[in-house]
């Protein structure tokens, strides 16, 4: 015969009748969205200083240069350096803001029909593989210890814009629980 539990409510954990050990926490739903969205949010509002402002001043030679990540990856395109900047492009400056939308459209705009969150939720975790900020950040700061003697660096408003908002963009990965989206609400 197949007993049935009684359902947990907020507050309550289901635990195992022999050994005590606990079986789920359970997560109130608006609780999990809502701290996604708000590090979504605050990623986002990040991005477009780390993407706009200039990210360092280089001097060399006498020669003064300031350039943002953006106007970075435009002078790469014109110089003819496709490959390279069409990689940071997509890597560096797409993919971040895509998943970063994704996130807020999972957690907290809900405008996609039901059916299509599952599509949404796989695009953001395949896009958030391949999404490169952390990584461009890490470079980064490789590039100005190797060539701090070569080179005098002096870094912009948007290197902690763009540390800010790679540690926001993480949290709302990390917080982000993907059952939430097809829970109904209590």
């Amino acid at each position: 015969m197949i007993h049935q539990l009684p359902a947990l409510t907020f507050g309550q954990m289901a635990t195992c009748v022999r050994c005590h050990a606990i079986l789920k926490k359970p997560n109130p739903r608006g609780a999990v969205l809502q701290r996604t969205a708000a590090f979504a949010w605050g990623a986002l509002i990040l991005y477009w200083p780390a993407v706009l402002l200039p990210i360092l001043r280089i001097e060399r030679l006498g020669h003064h240069r300031e350039s943002s990540l953006l106007m970075g990856t435009f002078e790469l395109l014109k110089h003819g350096n496709w490959f390279v900047g069409m990689v940071v492009l997509l890597f560096s400056i797409m993919f971040p803001l895509i998943k970063i939308l994704l996130l807020l459209e999972l957690s907290m705009f809900e405008v996609m029909h039901h059916r299509h969150k599952a599509f949404a939720y796989r695009l953001m975790e395949n896009v958030g593989k391949w999404s490169m900020m952390d990584v461009m950040l890490l470079a980064f700061l490789v590039m100005l210890v190797k060539l701090g003697k070569l080179v005098e660096f002096q870094v912009g408003p948007a290197v902690f814009a763009f540390v800010l908002c790679v540690a926001l963009s993480m949290f709302a990965s990390f917080c982000f629980d993907p059952h939430a989206i097809w829970e109904e609400d209590r």
